[in-house]
């Protein structure tokens, strides 16, 4: 009788972990008005928040601008929200844009594990600085950042200006919250599909 009180603690820690995690993710995964809209809606919503999270980036780094407008290829993830409880998991949908014209959806998908909680929303912004980069993005079916290819997340200095080393990669990423461009965040593990619209 004695031991069935441990087994019966860790069972009842065990229920109320995964009771905790599925209401966080059950929280992040509810139907929004937006899930009954059609493909072209879902298009239209996606381009103009990809337009807005373009315009916060150049707010944040003025010479964010004249890389957007170097690159061969921009892939803007506007919104995606990151929702942890000891494992996490985080997905997006955006556009890539090619010569100023949409080009193809993607969805972005990732998982970590560890000592984490909460729910984040944030904005994902990969640009293609080569014709290479890009036709290799374009070519595959599912693309990971860190397997498939190395994304230099960009290191933005108090003035707005972007560390010359990692403005000449080959594909540099930005990655931004509510309060502007986020430090020291690493997006590899992030797996990158077509998303049919």
């Amino acid at each position: 009788m004695l031991d069935a009180f441990p087994k019966l603690r860790r069972a009842g820690a065990a229920a109320a972990v995964l009771g905790v995690a599925g209401l966080l993710f059950a929280g992040c995964t509810t139907t929004t008005p937006q899930s009954t809209a059609t493909a072209a809606e879902k298009k239209q919503e996606l381009d103009a928040a990809a337009n807005a999270t373009l315009s916060k980036l150049y707010e944040s780094s003025p010479q964010a601008r004249q890389l957007v407008e170097r690159a061969r290829g921009v892939l803007v993830f506007p919104a995606v929200l990151s929702a942890s409880f000891i494992v996490g998991a985080q997905h997006g949908s955006g556009v890539l844009r090619v010569q100023g014209a949409d080009s193809g959806y993607y969805s972005v998908t990732g998982g970590s594990i560890g000592l984490q909680a909460g729910a984040q929303s944030k904005a994902m912004v990969l640009l293609f600085m080569t014709d290479g980069a890009l036709a290799q993005f374009r070519n595959s079916s599912g693309w990971t950042v860190g397997a498939d290819a190395t994304v230099a997340v960009a290191n933005v200095g108090v003035n707005g200006s972007i560390d010359t080393n990692t403005a000449q990669q080959p594909i540099v990423g930005f990655v931004l919250n509510n309060g502007g461009l986020m430090a020291g965040v690493s997006v590899d593990g992030s797996k990158i599909s077509p998303l049919l619209l």
